[in-house]
């Protein structure tokens, strides 16, 4: 396998790092890819990094520190690696109650009973072994288990759409995963059909609720989103919404110290907070819009 190396940096202001991006695709050698991410501490501070297939320049990195203000970039070479021989081989099987999240290296272990949720090891994010997936995953069986039934269901920002496929699998009616990234539409669709819910489960590129197909089929009485705190905060109005009376709201990607934001953020907007869980630094909250003179589900 030919060698890889990252070059990664830290700076303060998002217009800076997104420009810091944009300077490091004109390096010689070129990298063969760029990312620009806010790193989700509260200190306000972004990653930038480029993947190389030579070793960058380490004059021009510096030029780059000096005009953007940034921190010395940290060059490494990356070790040979098989990542998905490697993914297959550290990614063991998650149980969330009654939901097996399993690659098909892992097939021969799906325990009788249990709901099973194919994840392809090259597909990682959203296998359910981030605290964030699998608290989502056990907040779901729980409200199942407390004789909830979601007959309008909606996995808002999907991943691989693993929620989305845990609820079909429990209950029969469509359920609608959108995701804002065009490739993550793909991996769940792929996810989907190996599944067998191809019929079930409609996957849809939309940003937060704006799709024709998602307003058509509101009010839900369930939805997830499992993405970030900001992101979740600009969506509490469009979650009242879209979501019906008494209906149930499951979010995660949140810190701990995060949380009291978002649950205020909901309160605001009708849908309170009926339980919060912690899985290490990250907390899935379980919500419920307030009832109305309107007819529940």
């Amino acid at each position: 396998m030919p060698k890889t190396w990252t070059a990664f940096t830290k700076l303060t202001a998002k217009d800076r790092a997104e420009a810091l991006g944009e300077a490091m695709e004109a390096l010689e050698p070129e990298p063969m890819g760029v990312g620009v991410f806010e790193i989700e501490d509260g200190n306000g501070m972004w990653e930038v990094g480029g993947y190389f297939t030579q070793a960058p320049d380490d004059v021009e990195l510096a030029l780059l520190v000096a005009a953007f203000q940034a921190q010395p970039f940290v060059v490494s070479e990356v070790p040979d690696t098989d990542w998905v021989d490697k993914v297959r081989r550290e990614l063991t099987p998650v149980e969330a109650g009654r939901f097996f999240v399993y690659g098909s290296h892992d097939a021969d272990k799906v325990p009788q009973g249990a709901e099973p949720l194919l994840i392809e090891a090259a597909m990682a994010f959203g296998t359910g072994h981030h605290g964030t997936t699998l608290g989502c995953l056990r907040a779901l069986d729980r409200l199942a288990v407390d004789g909830f039934r979601g007959r309008r269901v909606a996995d808002i920002g999907c991943g691989t759409a693993v929620l989305a496929m845990a609820a079909a699998r429990i209950w029969p009616d469509t359920v609608i995963a959108s995701d804002i990234d065009e490739v993550a539409v793909e991996v769940a669709e792929v996810n989907v059909a190996a599944n067998g819910l191809g019929d079930r489960v409609v996957c849809l590129e939309a940003i937060g609720f704006g799709h024709a197909r998602i307003a058509e089929a509101a009010p839900f009485d369930l939805i997830f989103a499992n993405i970030l705190m900001q992101p979740l905060i600009d969506l509490a109005p469009d979650m009242a919404t879209h979501l019906a009376p008494s209906g149930y709201a499951i979010l995660s990607g949140i810190l701990t110290r995060q949380a009291g934001e978002v649950i205020a953020a909901y309160a605001r907007n009708g849908i309170n907070l009926l339980r919060q869980d912690e899985i290490g630094d990250w907390v899935t909250l379980t919500l419920q819009k307030n009832p109305s003179d309107a007819p529940g589900i």
